[in-house]
This record gives C-alpha cells, sequence and structure tokens, in this order.
C-alpha cells in the first residue's frame, strides 16, 4: 500500500502555475500533454491511484484517457455518465468534488478495491466541461481543501492545453485519414477486376480499422437481396453462400434505410441476426452510387464498444470511393462478359455469312470466275452469289447494303434470301432486280436498302446481260481495252415502282468483265485521298491477260498497300469473269 504525502502548508502555487505554463507552450501531442499534467499534479499529491476522464459530448459520457493505478480492463470498458459517481456528479456540477471516506458516500463507484479518500476535480475551458482529474486514496480524510483549492486554481488552466492538445490531435489524425482516404481511392479506382478489388478492399480498410471480420455484400440483380461476395474472418478468406433481405438484420437495415449503423453490442440490437457467436460489436455502412445502393460493407469484433463514431465517419466518406470502384469493376466485368459474349456470336456470324457466300466458284466450259469479300469490321453488309439457272446459264450477283457490321448482314442475309427464292422461276436481271426491290418494300427497315448488280451469263452463247441498281459501273475489257459500262439504276428497297435497264454483251475469248463494291473505290490512304477509279481501271488494264482470279487478287493488294495503316471504312467485295484465251461486241441498251 502506498500512501499519500502532502506537500508544505504553502504549496508553491507560482511554481505550478509555471509549470502548466510549460506544458501548454510545449506539447500539443494528447499522450504527452495528459503524462505532463499528471506530473503536474503529482507536485501537489503524491498520488497512488490517478485518472483523467475526457468527455464525449455527444454521449454525455466520461471515458478513461490517462490514468495510473486502475485495473486496465476497467479503464478501458468503463463509460461514466455525466451526473453518475463522483466524477459524473463533477462534471454535472460543474464543482469540485472532496470525499473523505467513500466507503459512507453511496455516489462512490468502485474501481480500485479498498479505495476510502477521493478529490474529482473538474475540467473547465470557455465555460465547456471538457473532463474530470480524479485522484484516490486509500487512507481516509487524504485530500484537504487546500488541495482542493490549488488543484482547482490550475485545472482550468490545464483544461486549455488539454482541449488544444485534443483539437491538434483530433485535426492531425483527421489530416493523416484524409490522407489514406484519398492514397486508397486512387488505388481502389485502378483496379478494375472485381475479385481484385474486393481483397484490396479488406486490406486497405484494415490500415483504417483492425477490425477481426469483415465482409462486402452485394445487392443481387433483383435489388431485394444481399449476396456475400467477400469475407474474411480473423484473416482467414472464407466463401459464404447465404443471402440477406434487405431490411433484414443489421446489413439488411443499412441497406435498406441507405445509412451507416454502429452497434457497440448486438446481443442487445433486436435487428442483429447471428451469424458468427463470437461477435459483440458491428459496423455496417451501405455503399451508395447514383443514390442507388449497391452492396454493404460490414466490420465485426469481438470486444463490445469496439467501432466508434469516428470509424463510422470515415467508412462512411470511404464508403463513396468503394461504391465507384465496385460499379466500375463490375461494368468493366459485365462489358468483359458482353465482349466474349459478343466475340462468340461474332465468331458465329461470320461462319454463317461464310457459308451463305458461295463455297467455290462456278465451273464452266466458256467461263473463268472469281471472287472475294473484306467486310470492314468482324462481319460486313456485301454480298456475291452464283445461281445456277438451266440451260448452261449461271446468275451472278453483287450486293451492298448501307451501312455495316452486323445490322448490314443481316440484311444482306434478307437479300440473299429473297433472291433465291426468285431464282427458280430464272428471271432476266431487270426482272430480278424488281421482284427483290418489291420484296423489300414489304419489309422496308428505316434507312436500310441495297444497291445490286444482276448478271445473266448464256455459256453456251457467251453473252452477258446486267442489270445494276446502284453499284459502282462494272469494267468491261475487250480488245485489250477498258470500257466502264454506264449501266445504273436506283438501289433496292427505297422507291416501289423503280425500273431497271438491262445490258446485252456477247464476249469473246480475252474479254472480261470486273464488278465491285463502293468499298474498292473509297478505300483511302493516310492523307485521306480516296483510291478512286482510276486505280482500278489501271490495274484492270494491267492484268487484262491475266486470269480472273489474278485480278481480283491484284485490286485487294493494290488496295491494302494503299490504305496500309487506316482503318477499313467499308466492305470490299470483287467479281471477275473472264472468257480464256483473245475481242468484243458493242452493248445495246433495252
Amino acid at each position: 500500500m502506498g500512501s499519500v504525502i502532502s506537500k508544505p502548508d504553502r504549496l508553491p502555487v507560482e511554481s505550478l502555475l509555471l509549470d502548466v505554463a510549460d506544458v501548454l507552450a510545449t506539447s500539443l501531442d494528447l499522450d504527452t500533454t495528459l503524462r505532463r499534467v499528471a506530473e503536474v499534479v503529482r507536485k501537489v499529491i503524491d498520488y497512488e491511484i490517478f485518472a483523467i476522464l475526457l468527455l464525449n459530448e455527444k454521449t454525455q459520457e466520461l471515458r478513461f484517457r490517462f490514468q495510473v493505478g486502475y485495473p486496465p480492463e476497467f479503464a478501458e470498458r468503463s463509460r461514466i455518465k455525466v451526473g453518475q459517481g463522483v466524477t459524473g456528479i463533477t462534471a454535472a456540477s460543474r464543482q469540485p468534488v472532496l470525499i473523505n471516506d467513500v466507503r459512507e458516500d453511496s455516489r462512490y463507484i468502485e474501481g480500485v478495491p479498498n479505495v476510502c479518500s477521493e478529490l474529482a476535480i473538474p475540467l473547465i475551458t470557455k465555460n465547456r466541461v471538457i473532463g474530470v482529474i480524479d485522484i484516490e486514496a486509500r487512507e481516509p480524510g487524504t485530500f484537504t481543501e487546500e488541495h482542493l483549492r490549488i488543484l482547482t486554481l490550475v485545472a482550468s488552466r490545464m483544461a486549455a492545453g488539454i482541449e488544444n492538445a485534443q483539437l491538434y490531435t483530433r485535426t492531425t489524425k483527421q489530416a493523416r485519414i484524409l490522407l489514406l482516404l484519398n492514397e486508397i481511392a486512387r488505388e481502389l479506382t485502378s483496379i478494375l477486376n472485381l475479385d481484385e478489388l474486393l481483397g484490396r478492399v479488406a486490406e486497405l480498410v484494415r490500415r483504417l480499422i483492425d477490425y477481426q471480420m469483415f465482409s462486402i455484400l452485394l445487392v443481387d440483380s433483383s435489388g431485394e437481396k444481399l449476396q456475400h461476395r467477400f469475407s474474411l474472418r480473423f484473416n482467414e478468406n472464407i466463401h459464404l453462400k447465404h443471402e440477406i433481405s434487405l431490411g433484414r438484420g443489421i446489413v439488411g437495415y443499412a441497406a435498406q434505410e441507405k445509412q451507416a449503423v454502429l452497434v457497440p453490442d448486438v446481443t442487445k440490437d433486436p435487428r442483429y441476426v447471428l451469424a458468427n457467436p463470437e461477435t459483440r460489436s458491428e459496423l455496417a455502412v451501405p455503399l451508395i452510387y447514383k443514390s442507388k445502393v449497391v452492396g454493404v460493407l460490414d466490420l465485426e469484433h469481438t470486444r463490445r464498444g469496439f467501432f466508434t463514431e469516428e470509424h463510422q465517419r470515415t467508412m462512411s466518406t470511404l464508403a463513396a470511393q468503394i461504391a465507384i470502384a465496385l460499379e466500375n469493376a463490375r461494368l468493366y466485368e459485365e462489358i468483359e462478359r458482353q465482349e466474349r459474349r459478343l466475340e462468340r456470336d461474332l465468331s458465329l456470324a461470320r461462319e454463317l455469312q461464310g457459308r451463305l457466300l458461295p463455297q467455290s466458284n462456278p465451273k464452266l466450259a466458256h467461263l473463268d470466275v472469281a471472287a472475294k469479300f473484306v467486310p470492314a469490321r468482324a462481319i460486313g453488309g456485301d454480298l456475291y452469289d452464283f445461281i445456277p439457272y438451266s440451260m448452261s446459264r449461271l446468275g451472278i450477283v453483287i450486293g451492298d447494303v448501307s451501312g455495316k457490321g452486323a445490322p448490314a448482314a443481316i440484311y444482306a442475309a434478307l437479300v440473299s434470301g429473297i433472291i433465291r427464292s426468285h431464282a427458280p422461276i430464272e428471271p432476266a436481271p431487270a426482272e430480278m432486280l424488281s421482284a427483290v426491290n418489291l420484296s423489300l418494300a414489304e419489309r422496308r427497315i428505316e434507312a436500310q436498302f441495297v444497291s445490286i448488280i444482276y448478271a445473266v451469263w448464256d455459256d453456251a452463247q457467251r453473252t452477258l446481260t446486267v442489270s445494276n441498281s446502284g453499284l459502282p459501273r462494272p469494267i468491261f475489257v475487250h480488245g485489250g481495252k477498258n470500257e466502264v459500262i454506264e449501266a445504273t439504276g436506283l438501289p433496292l428497297g427505297l422507291f416501289d415502282e423503280a425500273e431497271y435497264d438491262e445490258f446485252d454483251f456477247r464476249m469473246k475469248p480475252g474479254d472480261m468483265f470486273v464488278f465491285f463494291s463502293d468499298g474498292i473505290l473509297d478505300a483511302r490512304n493516310r492523307k485521306g485521298e480516296l483510291f478512286g477509279r482510276g486505280r482500278v481501271e489501271k490495274i484492270v488494264a494491267e492484268c487484262s491477260v491475266n486470269s480472273a482470279a489474278a485480278v481480283v487478287d491484284a485490286l485487294f493488294k493494290a488496295v491494302a498497300e494503299y490504305s496500309a495503316g487506316v482503318e477499313t471504312f467499308d466492305d470490299q467485295t470483287v467479281v471477275a469473269i473472264r472468257v480464256p484465251g483473245a475481242a468484243h461486241s458493242p452493248a445495246k441498251k433495252k
């Protein structure tokens, strides 16, 4: 047992005030300030049991902030309401309380066994009570009115120093937390893998709060349930499968009410649903993105009252950044999923489109045929086809649908189907174009149309009949020279009553026709200049004695070289037909 030694009758007040001034002037660290206040008080009373309790203004509770002689668990757990116990009464009355024998005072709350004397001094600054200095002794009548007077005198000055240190500590801590929150936010928004993000959130949150159990639950697609997406229990990653309805339990309540829920003791909260028997305190914070709850971040601890209002404020601030990062990651995950699905769909579409095109070029006695189609995207809206007629005749189709990509490809498939449906009656080229035009008019789609050249080759007579509905004018090579056939017409699917001309040609050995879509002419180089008809005609002239396949390959090679490094803008198709061997008959317009 220690004893309390009083100072001489006339205590050195001036020296004490200088010591207090020194405390105020030399430290803004709260722990240092409290320790030095305790040292100053010891110059007045050589205590054995001493405490500084600070007031939580919101809860109106006194909590131990510095102590000597108390059991640590008691000091850590104790929350003394203003008005209760000797220290609580001191805070409420704003007056010092001196008790010679606490055994005869019902207000006394025992913290240390065998205590008899107690002296409590309020800490008041700016007319506000911020805490209480409490000294206890095991002998009765230990403290005197002189102790009370001197400590009351210096306590108000000590209170100012303590408040300044509190403010500085709070401000410094807030600045540190804000810097950490900013650092965390920057890192989180750079992670786009959802599972990686959730694991990193758990790691970063621990830098702010030393939790024991951690979960992130995400709202499911129905918007009515929370699903566990990531959970830690004492640093071990576990997989939880159960779902929680919005409004059920503490996390469900946080999600439904869109507000953080701080529960000091879950055993006393009727909302709590027992999931972890060890849990005593819980903090659930909703993750809100654009006014919509996307999930809940849930922290748990085995100690009652572990989470504080400061924890709640910090996590509420961080929750907004976590919600944004989650939505970014979920969006990226969804885009990746859609891209994989789209890639599968495009792969299938490429295969289907490839099967809609002729699998081989027709073999005729008097005609060499070659064709090639290169879409601007994975699939495209150009088409070509060869349709067998009776009597050694062949229907030749080359078409260009407005637009690109999947819509154009679907429309091209529709056009191919319509052409095939009319083919059994073996219409002449103009009749075929009119029939397709009327069929498309019955199925009109806004801003969709197709330009087609339809030709019929008679292999026995070596004649070709051509009609055009808007494709570039074809090139007829005969007698070693190029002739541009002035076959034009309106695209199909725009005008119901459109009519189309036919052009007849008798071809001789060495003669050739080259048909092509706009994508060949409109290919651009890095300067934005078009490939143009002139280059097409020049290449065709240079290859006039070569096979049909050589002409097609030469055109595509020249276009590829010309537009190297530039994204292909339009689908490209070329069909060439050539009578094998070396002359020409002028065209007659019907």
